[in-house]
């Protein structure tokens, strides 16, 4: 059709809309249409070139640990990095010369940047207080929402301002890990109220802490139970089937989902085993090794987080979370002006 066109200098409509859609309908996959080269560019040294300033630059994650107090939220993430990132200090017990990580009073965040192989990880661990602990846990999660929302606010702020920094400081929550006490019966009210309200702002990843309290067949029924409670309340946590358009990813985070919640065992001790060092917790009956797939599954949460998902948790925060409440703050300015403006005339 577009051959047939090319001598004509005006078009109808209708014929333009086919001309329009043949080209789309070419170039909507990659590689349809292709030049040919023929000589070396250097179009493949674009992803050195990428990798050179995002080195330079250093990169930013973003965690927020939500549970009651006890489960280990601290140490988890003292294992996950391998570093104490949980708290910038740390009461030093008397009989004990090792750090204790203090309870968590209040919503708190701290910052550290991490090292390994020249990459720069600026990470930022918020704290939660002591979620659930009391009688009357009413509207609890509230502090905790409002946190989620002032980061974007921030950002937000940042972005729209007319002479604003070349690069924004992102303290916008990427992964919110929550942690679930491992009773064997089932999610608790509270803990289906809190990932309603969180999993449309933040992507939540559910976890059953110290799972080593359970044994495999209770672990097994557990999560069955709680993966129904899931399905039943329409929590969606991460990684969403919704997002996902490529069948790579599609089958990656297809098992991810049918892993979860991952049941996790976290321990910043070291142990010496057959001669290596290995994280674990020492028991009566034996080791528990922290990163031994048959004795948890902390290795596959670690993974997810660090190793294969973490850009995708900025990603999914700066494209979705973050554009939801951007539009809807946006518009909402939008109507204020308009009304004031209305008000104004009259």
């Amino acid at each position: 059709m577009v051959e047939s066109l090319k001598h004509l200098c005006v078009v109808k409509f209708s014929d333009f809309v086919a001309i329009m859609s043949e080209a789309m309908a070419e170039t909507t996959n990659w590689g349809r249409l292709q030049t040919e080269v023929k000589g070396y560019v250097g179009i493949d040294t674009i992803q050195e070139q990428i990798r050179k300033k995002a080195l330079k630059r250093g990169f930013e994650f973003n965690v927020m640990v939500v549970g009651s107090s006890g489960l280990g939220k601290s140490t988890l993430v003292n294992t996950l990095f391998k570093a104490k990132v949980s708290r910038r200090s740390c009461m030093q017990s008397e009989k004990d010369p090792a750090l204790i990580i203090p309870k968590t009073v209040e919503v708190q965040s701290i910052s550290h940047v991490i090292e390994e192989n020249g990459v720069r990880l600026k990470l930022t661990v918020t704290d939660t207080p002591g979620f659930g602990d009391h009688i009357n846990n009413e509207n609890c999660w509230l502090p905790i929402l409002e946190y989620i929302n002032e980061q974007y606010e921030k950002y937000l702020s940042e972005e729209i301002n007319v002479s604003r920094k070349k690069q924004i400081p992102d303290s916008r929550v990427h992964v919110c890990l929550y942690f679930i006490a491992p009773t064997g019966h089932g999610l608790k009210p509270l803990d289906i109220e809190f990932m309603k309200r969180l999993d449309k702002v933040v992507n939540v990843v559910p976890i059953i802490a110290k799972a080593d309290t359970l044994t495999i067949e209770e672990r097994e029924h557990f999560k069955a139970r709680i993966k129904q409670a899931l399905n039943e309340a329409d929590i969606s946590t991460y990684p969403m089937k919704e997002l996902e358009t490529d069948e790579e990813d599609d089958n990656i985070n297809t098992r991810i989902r049918d892993q979860m919640p991952f049941a996790v065992v976290g321990s910043d001790k070291s142990h010496q085993v057959d001669g290596k060092e290995v994280l674990g917790r020492l028991t009566n009956w034996g080791l528990i090794e922290v990163e031994n797939h048959n004795h948890c599954e902390f290795a596959n949460l670690r993974d997810m987080l660090i190793r294969t998902h973490l850009q995708d948790l900025k990603d999914v925060t700066h494209c979705i979370h973050y554009e939801n409440f951007r539009f809807e703050r946006l518009n909402a300015r939008k109507k204020i002006d308009k009304g004031e403006d209305q008000e104004s005339r009259c």
